[in-house]
């Protein structure tokens, strides 16, 4: 066996009318969810749902916190006080964790998304209010951030269980970040080249850039976004080529306890 990951998808990012991927396809296939709290994606009834499918299929179940901003889609970037988004995150995560007790399920991980996410791997401050949030919760949350960030960092500082990160989907800076959206060449496009990328990673145990500078994580998660058309296809392909080549696909708090 070549070794352990997990498969994970940023996923209940519906709400009202207004339809966004495969929730349903996803779940099949992915070992974790990370399931929109109502500020940037979802809604009362899509978290309901989303924790529901995820405990009908094994799926472990995360908190997916952002910015207010649901009309930018959580992508906008926001002056927020770290006291401000402490609390802005304890109810989102609170929020998510009664819908899944209510469907018979519990959330085990907390992952940040969007603008907030991509502020929180270089600015140490607001990483740590990420993981003072996640603490004041339940010190037993796993934090899932991205691999070489201030986040996983914060998350260990504060003594949380952390997962490293990497995404199949999205290319990296040489500092470790990702490519903006926007920039040429941010994204991965097609199954086969998101198992290629992902591959290299966890090969070589380095992010690897788009100028081919490579920096050393431990790749422990890998994720698929789920607002788009192929996620289902680039999820499946990815799933079975690393089965393929040895490794072990498990849920978030089983990944931590092997």
């Amino acid at each position: 066996m070549a070794g352990k990951l997990n498969l994970n998808a940023d996923l209940g990012e519906s709400f009202g009318p207004w339809s966004m991927g495969n929730d349903s396809a996803m779940l099949d296939i992915v070992d974790s969810a990370n399931v929109a709290c109502g500020f940037h994606g979802g809604d009362p009834a899509v978290m309901l749902e989303t924790a529901r499918l995820a405990r009908e299929n094994n799926v472990s179940i995360g908190a997916h916190p952002s910015f207010p901003d649901l009309q930018g889609f959580g992508r906008r970037r926001m002056d927020v006080s770290p006291a401000e988004l402490e609390a802005m995150l304890i109810y989102q995560i609170g929020a998510l964790q009664a819908c899944a007790f209510a469907s018979g399920a519990k959330v085990t991980h907390v992952k940040p998304h969007g603008a907030l996410n991509n502020i929180a791997c270089e600015n140490r401050k607001i990483a740590e209010a990420i993981a003072s949030a996640v603490w004041r919760v339940d010190p037993g949350l796993i934090l899932l951030g991205p691999a070489a960030s201030q986040i996983i960092h914060a998350g260990r500082d504060k003594g949380l269980p952390v997962v490293e990160e990497i995404f199949a989907d999205r290319a990296y800076l040489d500092d470790g970040n990702l490519v903006p959206r926007g920039q040429p060449g941010a994204m991965i496009h097609g199954a086969e080249a998101s198992l290629e990328h992902v591959m290299r990673i966890v090969g070589e145990g380095a992010l690897i850039s788009i100028n081919g500078k490579r920096i050393p994580v431990n790749p422990q998660s890998i994720c698929v976004h789920g607002d788009n058309e192929t996620a289902a296809a680039t999820a499946k392909k990815l799933r079975e080529g690393l089965i393929a080549a040895g490794y072990l696909l498990l849920p978030l708090p089983d990944l931590l306890e092997s």
